[in-house]
């Protein structure tokens, strides 16, 4: 771990409780949002693959099963 992130990471430490609970809050929207346009992305490549929920949901019942 850098310095520059183990500084970043005392600070935080160092941050009031509702200070701290702000920035969770914040850094959850975050990877909320990356989330989102992950899935976004995701979803336009199976489609451009042909692949539909039906097809997903085969394929997990498939592994649930074993088969």
């Amino acid at each position: 771990m850098s310095e520059a992130v183990q500084e970043i990471l005392e600070r935080i430490e160092r941050l009031p409780v509702e200070d701290r609970l702000v920035l969770e809050e914040y850094l959850a929207q975050q990877a909320e949002a990356e989330w989102q346009r992950e899935a976004k992305e995701a979803r336009v490549l199976a489609r451009e693959k042909g692949i539909d929920q039906a097809a997903i949901d085969r394929a997990v019942e498939k592994l649930r099963c074993g088969t």
